[in-house]
């Protein structure tokens, strides 16, 4: 684990996807936003998709995407390519090809050195590289607590755009990151994360989400959502409201991070897994026996988390050796969308 000159963590009140506001906040705020008046906008803000798609004629989709928050980590340069793999997963999640990326920067000029400030920026062009983009330029204001992401240019032919929305019943739902992201970050700002677990944290939350641009190539493939703030639950139960359908989650096919279960059960929990239930807890079945650990791993918000994905049940299996061979070790069939009220129902796998 790098260690750094002060706790970049430190001079924030939140970290990561953990800094989002709660999804009744969001959903209240812009329930009350009118409607935009163009055709040539197919995705908005009405079902909470992961970017905005523009149709810029018949052969060709412009996605645009931003993403940002504080610190999760105290090394300065893993902090920068978290945010920035993050930010740049919204456009991979529409099926789409990222172009090029704009920095977002908000810094306590008065409490960071700027090689620190630096390093954030160099993480972040580097996760960029990854991707085959640039960072082409940015915007930068002097801030209280330390704010990095990125605006993100894509593109996608129109029938390749994938949406949460468009799911259908009979799909296998597949998830191709593990769980836990928020845990780690809570015991990790406690010091109660070990190196290993650090190293897991950093390898899960750099890992580009490439494989969801071949998803929008693949028509077996009918929607997908990436994980983050929200938790699993939260970002399902968008999917399900969209689609007019149930999700259901196989509590037992379920993939999380080594470490998750044991932190989780000693009381590292962030304050946005509890008001994340708090928001649509409503809408989730629970097993009456589930533990309250069990519904923190659940709700637990990701940061850089993985591609929840629909597709034809049939071709289920095909599609996870593909995300298994490209480099996903952790991808799981994890659910099922079936007929009945638009919730979450999660059980074991039969």
């Amino acid at each position: 684990m790098t260690t750094s000159p002060f706790r970049l963590t430190s001079l924030a009140h939140g970290g990561g996807c953990g800094c989002k506001l709660a999804p009744s906040v969001l959903q209240e705020l812009l329930g009350r936003t009118p409607a935009a008046p163009f055709q040539q906008l197919l995705v908005g803000t009405e079902t909470g998709d992961d970017a905005a798609v523009w149709l810029l004629d018949d052969d060709n989709c412009i996605i645009a995407t931003t993403d940002f928050f504080m610190p999760i980590v105290d090394d300065p340069r893993d902090f920068g390519r978290i945010a920035a793999t993050n930010a740049i997963s919204d456009i991979y999640a529409m099926g789409g090809t990222p172009l090029m990326a704009l920095a977002i920067l908000g810094i306590p000029l008065d409490k960071m050195p700027t090689d620190v400030v630096r390093d954030i920026l160099q993480g972040g062009a580097e996760a960029c590289a990854g991707a085959g983009i640039p960072v082409a330029g940015g915007h930068s204001i002097d801030s209280p607590e330390p704010i990095y992401g990125l605006a993100v240019i894509g593109s996608a032919r129109p029938e390749h755009v994938r949406r949460n929305s468009t799911a259908r019943i009979g799909d296998a739902l597949i998830l191709t990151k593990p769980l836990g992201v928020g845990v780690y970050s809570a015991a990790f700002k406690k010091n109660a994360l070990s190196a290993t677990a650090y190293d897991e944290l950093i390898a899960t939350t750099t890992l580009l989400n490439k494989i969801g641009a071949a998803f929008g190539r693949d028509a077996d493939v009918h929607a997908v959502t990436d994980v983050t703030g929200f938790g699993l639950l939260g970002h399902g139960l968008e999917l399900a409201r969209g689609s007019g359908a149930q999700v259901r989650l196989f509590e037992n096919a379920l993939r999380f991070l080594s470490d998750a279960e044991r932190l989780v059960r000693e009381g590292f929990v962030t304050g946005a897994s509890t008001r994340n239930w708090a928001s649509y807890g409503e809408n989730v079945v629970l097993s009456e026996d589930a533990p309250l650990w069990r519904r923190h791993l659940l709700t637990d918000p990701q940061t850089s988390g993985g591609l929840l994905v629909a597709v034809a049940e049939p071709a289920a299996r095909r599609l996870l050796d593909q995300i298994l061979s490209a480099g996903y070790p952790d991808a799981a069939i994890v659910g099922v969308v079936e007929a009945g009220p638009a919730r979450i129902v999660v059980s074991d796998r039969g």
